[in-house]
């Protein structure tokens, strides 16, 4: 039952997928409206289909722990338990919670955009249970469990746009945007597939196992995929054999997902051969997935490395496209400034270091090492990010319409850019409440320790401060497009205003004589560092000490944008004025003078006539 149920979550959910993905991106649409709504009509059903048989998943998986029969694990104090105390109840639950959104979400989404934000949803749900797909006592768990969330992502954007262009009408148009997609989520899934055989495989003892032959079946059938992919590719560039033969392509492709779908089940269900070696009892390996780290040194702090296959992953792709987008300008004839790309690669370097870097590593073990990183994250490697300009990059490279009534992608973004949620959270006093004011919401309640406790909740933190930062400098020294102008003198008031607001709350850290962990670090039991009050009162030291820094180099780099907007304002006056003058017009600045001419007559006439007026009364 469990085997069924689960292989039935996963094909509704990449069904799901697909058919959103299908109707935001691949249909043809009208002022924002889709042409496929049929499509979305359909998700609602597919959805509860995929949330019942998630449940089904549960009380089978419930059964299986507590041996006892389907009917036994229906009572009602042992599966509260199940998904209110156990990691994998929880979030098997939350994906049950979120396939039901996306059921009811879908009934009243018509705008792409707001498809495109229930796609959003229907992926973060079929990703929850994959974060305790992996033993945090296994090895490399922030790598595996990164490689098994882009492979089954990758997967099901591939598979389910497979399956949707069967039930698009202008199937012709969308297999051209479908056939870009594949082939990014055809390299995705190479990656991530050898990336997870690296974690979970014995390279020395597989090779006489079951487990080996799955492995090669699914890497020959990968290879099919590939293999078709290119041909939909070569027919659609020189139109060649016409729609039928890409419809008989994309038949055999189906065909071919559906064994590959099905060894993927299969490799699940199969234990991989590992290493005899003995059980060792480490706190810190059951709670963060990483063993307990030595005492920090200047070298371990600079090259120790545990990849965070989320981040790690996330930072790859965004490089990539970062990367192929400075090509096509190029190949255009654009020249993308070097500098920009610089700062892009500074600010994802940064990223890399305080999350799987040595930084990354011991920010699991002491809140002094996590206040740095988190200082990283939100403070320094979002400027560099923002300098770098990717949202520039971004509308110069996606495409438009298929036609002057389609928006297309960059009339999307455009779309997006303007909308009045963009304008809510880009204005200075939301986007510095986001800022300072998640510090106080994460670090003075308990959500901070329920949050260190597992992977997710370290992954979704690091998101957060990069977004936070990312928002914040966007709004105070980007360079990116933004629909609302923020003069220059209120974004130094906001600046001063996230160092005072910063500095409180260090202070607040330094003062605190309670734990802000809820006991996590003292699990740990870290042999290195003890007083773990005394480290949280370093953090807040090191929270006031490094804040400090970004926020004054903005206010620098403030200040010199402000110089320059004045000399571009000026240089562009003169440059009028000089035209004017050519042309025999009345300038700028003729006209400002002789406006203060009118106002020095008009002065002096009231002020005669005033004087007349007092001459009579007298």
């Amino acid at each position: 039952m469990l085997a069924v149920s689960s292989f039935i979550s996963i094909s509704a959910a990449v069904i799901t997928i697909g058919f959103l993905s299908g109707a935001a991106f691949y249909a043809r649409e009208r002022n924002g409206m889709t042409s496929a709504r049929k499509l979305v009509k359909r998700v609602g059903l597919i959805a509860a289909i995929w949330a019942l048989a998630e449940s089904i998943a549960i009380i089978s998986n419930l059964a299986a722990i507590i041996d006892s029969s389907l009917v036994d694990a229906l009572d009602t104090t042992s599966l509260r338990s199940y998904i209110t105390q156990t990691s994998l109840g929880k979030v098997q639950f939350y994906s049950v919670i979120g396939a039901l959104l996306v059921s009811s979400f879908s009934h009243v989404a018509k705008k792409t955009g707001g498809i495109a934000g229930v796609l959003i949803l229907a992926m973060a749900s079929l990703s929850l249970p994959l974060f305790q797909s992996h033993g945090s006592q296994s090895g490399l768990h922030g790598l595996a469990i990164g490689a098994i969330v882009f492979h089954v992502e990758a997967l099901a954007l591939w598979i389910g746009g497979v399956i949707t262009l069967f039930f698009l009408p202008n199937r012709e148009e969308a297999i051209p945007r479908f056939s870009a997609v594949a082939l990014w989520c055809a390299v995705i899934v190479g990656i991530s597939g050898v990336a997870s055989a690296f974690t979970r495989l014995n390279f020395l003892a597989a090779w006489n196992s079951s487990y080996s032959l799955l492995v090669v079946i699914k890497v020959l059938l990968f290879g099919v995929l590939v293999f078709i992919g290119t041909r939909h590719r070569r027919y659609i560039a020189q139109s060649l054999h016409g729609t039928r033969a890409v419809v008989q392509l994309l038949i055999g492709e189906v065909i071919v997902m559906s064994g590959a779908t099905f060894v993927g089940m299969w490799l699940s269900q199969t234990q991989p051969p590992t290493l005899d070696k003995p059980f060792v009892s480490d706190p810190a390996l059951a709670l963060t997935g990483v063993p307990m780290a030595a005492t920090p040194t200047l070298s371990r702090i600079l090259f120790a490395y545990e990849a965070d296959g989320i981040i790690l992953g996330g930072l790859l792709l965004v490089t990539a496209l970062y990367i192929r987008g400075v090509v096509n300008l190029s190949r255009r004839g654009v020249k993308w400034p070097v500098g920009r790309s610089i700062s892009f690669a500074l600010g994802i370097s940064a990223i890399d270091y305080a999350t799987s870097g040595g930084l990354g590593v011991y920010s699991h073990f002491a809140f002094s090492w996590h206040m740095v990183a988190h200082m990283v994250l939100g403070m320094i490697a979002p400027i560099g990010i923002i300098l770098g300009a990717p949202l520039t990059l971004l509308l110069r490279n996606l495409p438009s319409g298929r036609d002057s009534e389609e928006r297309g992608l960059r009339g999307f973004m455009v779309a997006i850019l303007h909308s009045r949620y963009f304008s809510i959270i880009t204005h200075p006093v939301v986007a510095l409440a986001i800022f300072d004011g998640s510090l106080f919401l994460l670090y003075m309640t308990p959500l901070f320790g329920n949050l260190m406790t597992g992977h997710l909740g370290h992954v979704v933190m690091d998101i957060h401060f990069i977004l936070a930062g990312a928002l914040f400098f966007h709004v105070i020294v980007g360079i990116d497009p933004n629909p609302r102008k923020v003069p220059h003198l209120v974004r130094i008031i906001i600046l001063f205003a996230a160092m005072s607001i910063h500095a409180f709350f260090s202070l607040a850290l330094i003062s605190m004589n309670t734990l802000l962990d809820n006991g996590y670090f003292a699990a740990l039991q870290r042999p290195w560092w003890s007083d773990v009050l005394a480290d949280q009162k370093l953090g807040g030291s090191i929270g006031w000490a490094m804040g400090e820094i970004p926020i004054l180099i903005a206010l620098v780099a403030t200040f010199i944008q402000w110089v320059r907007a004045d000399a571009r304002e000026e240089k562009r006056i003169e440059r009028k004025s000089q035209l004017d003058h050519e042309a025999g017009r009345e300038d700028e600045l003729d006209s400002y003078n002789r406006y203060l001419e009118e106002l020095a007559l008009n002065d002096l006439h009231s002020k005669d006539r005033l004087d007349k007026k007092r001459n009579r009364r007298e």
